[in-house]
């Protein structure tokens, strides 16, 4: 969120991990390139990557020197600021909020009384397809084949975001109701449908390349003989529980005829990596390499569509 020195707010937004470090160095930069006496100090200057891929711009109100003169104050390109209320507020709705947490009825009891009923997201992988007896979840498969019989030449297919409000219907559609029919036309936009995907991939609470198999994926990516790479990553897919591997199966061959229809959709497979490499596959722990991580997601993905013969194929292929 930031809010500039004439009061207009701006809350910035995105599932792309790349523009969201873009966005992040170009409002640091703009506040070093300020006179020094003007300037926040750059060590004030937090960043923080949520799940939701949104990003909060914090940082301590202190200045380097005394609080600038009203004419300097115009000067100011911008301030980032915090949603921070007054501390006794924060500590009596912190306390409230205790208070009605600790009254409130276990998960486990409301679930046994058939008040809420086991949820599709949020949930882990192997339990949404142990509960379908399925190796792979009903809501993936019928979102894939709602998009291929209506969003393979869709401009952006994937790209495009959809409408959050409805997507976060079709999720409580999903996670409350048995059937879903897709065809519905309150899911008519498509994109509704390839964004409410990609929340279900983004909200398990372990990726789809589970974690201890990040660093050994990216160490796979790095190593320069394309052959030798394909053989290590196929190496490591074949390892993957089978919950994992079923559905990472069918969805890349979903994006594989995504791809094959780039001309049209104008989705390639370093598109689709660009989208769906943070998506399916990240550290457990965040570290000062994000960056450099989020390339390797993105050239992991990419490679697995470009050579998804090879790496899914059978022994004799």
């Amino acid at each position: 969120q930031i809010t500039t020195v004439s009061g207009n707010e701006f809350l910035l937004q995105s599932d792309i991990d790349f523009l969201i470090l873009d966005w992040f160095h170009a409002i640091k930069n703009a506040i070093d390139r300020l006179p020094k006496e003007q300037r926040i100090t750059s060590g004030n200057l937090e960043f923080k990557l949520r799940r939701s891929s949104s990003i909060e711009l914090l940082h301590n109100l202190d200045t380097e020197s005394k609080e600038p003169k009203p004419e300097h104050r115009k000067s100011l390109i911008f301030r980032l600021n915090y949603s921070a209320s007054d501390t006794n507020d924060r500590n009596r709705v912190k306390s409230r909020l205790k208070k009605f947490i600790s009254r409130r009825p276990s998960l486990k009891t409301l679930q046994e009384k058939g008040l809420i009923k086991d949820q599709i997201f949020g949930s882990h992988l192997h339990l949404v397809c142990e509960h379908e007896k399925s190796t792979v979840p009903q809501f993936v498969r019928l979102c894939i084949t709602a998009v291929e019989r209506r969003g393979l030449d869709v401009d952006g297919i994937y790209r495009v975001s959809g409408n959050l409000a409805t997507i976060q219907k079709l999720r409580f559609v999903v996670n409350q109701e048995e059937k879903l029919n897709l065809d519905d036309s309150q899911w008519e936009d498509i994109h509704v449908v390839t964004g409410a995907l990609k929340m279900f991939f983004r909200e398990l609470p372990e990726p789809l390349f589970p974690y201890c198999f990040f660093e050994q994926f990216v160490e796979a990516i790095k190593i320069q003989d394309h052959a030798t790479r394909i053989k290590s990553i196929r190496s490591l897919v074949k390892k993957l529980p089978r919950p994992n591997y079923d559905t990472m199966k069918i969805l890349f061959e979903h994006l594989q005829k995504i791809a094959a229809k780039e001309s049209v959709n104008l989705m390639s497979t370093q598109s689709l990596g660009i989208v769906f490499g943070p998506t399916l596959l990240r550290p457990e722990k965040e570290t000062g390499n994000m960056a450099v991580h989020m390339l390797y997601q993105n050239q992991i993905v990419e490679l697995m569509l470009s050579e998804y013969s090879k790496i899914f194929g059978s022994e004799e292929d």
